[in-house]
């Protein structure tokens, strides 16, 4: 039997991970009062940005570039976050959820792409955490707030786990479809915990 991986259904993840995202970055921009076209462009960084960031350090041109159902993808979420923002608002937890998976399964994919790249592991961990966060970093950056990785909330920090995970499962004989698995599921797991129970690094203090 042909084993069942993520990675077997990489377009169509990547493109709905694509649109929960832009309807993320829409909800955002409609949080900070922009016109349509200042949340089109938040839409499309946070959707976007991780990847294309990824794409040009891995020397590569980014997927939106040679496949117009990204930028369609983005297109039909801001539609739909604008007209239904309402409904959608009322999904706040929904749309939590939907992100924590986004970015579990982001941190793999841009992981597996970059080690079938022939990148060294390590460096393979950090495209993965890029691919999944650093568009909600240009989102916050542009919408002048502090980057979420960068405040307390353990975020980028689950990525790392799942996918650090993902690497030493790499040195076992454990299949390529079960290791996916095993660090989406990790990645999902320390995320709704860390909100769950609030748990986040301590601030660092200037001295006084």
């Amino acid at each position: 039997m042909t084993e069942l991986s993520p990675l077997t259904f990489f377009p169509a993840i990547d493109v709905v991970g694509t649109f929960v995202f832009a309807i993320s970055g829409t909800l955002t921009a409609a949080d900070k009062k922009l016109d349509p076209f200042g949340a089109s462009v938040i839409a499309f960084a946070t959707a976007l940005g991780g990847g294309t960031v990824r794409d040009l350090l891995l020397n590569l041109r980014p997927i939106w570039v040679q496949d117009e159902r990204y930028l369609i993808a983005v297109f039909v979420a801001v539609v739909v976050a604008v007209v239904f923002r309402r409904q959608i608002g009322r999904l706040r937890r929904t749309m939590f959820l939907f992100d924590t998976v986004g970015i579990a399964i982001f941190t793999v994919l841009g992981m597996e792409k970059a080690l079938r790249l022939g990148v060294p592991p390590l460096i393979a961990l950090v495209m993965g955490v890029v691919s999944a966060v650093f568009g909600g970093v240009v989102r916050d950056i542009l919408c002048n707030e502090i980057p979420l990785i960068f405040r307390r909330e353990v975020y980028a920090t689950a990525c790392l786990a799942g996918g650090a995970a993902y690497l030493v499962m790499g040195l076992s004989p454990v299949g390529l479809g079960l290791r996916v698995w095993v660090a989406i599921g990790i990645i999902i797991l320390i995320r709704v915990l860390a909100v769950k129970y609030r748990w986040a690094f301590p601030n660092l203090r200037p001295e006084q």
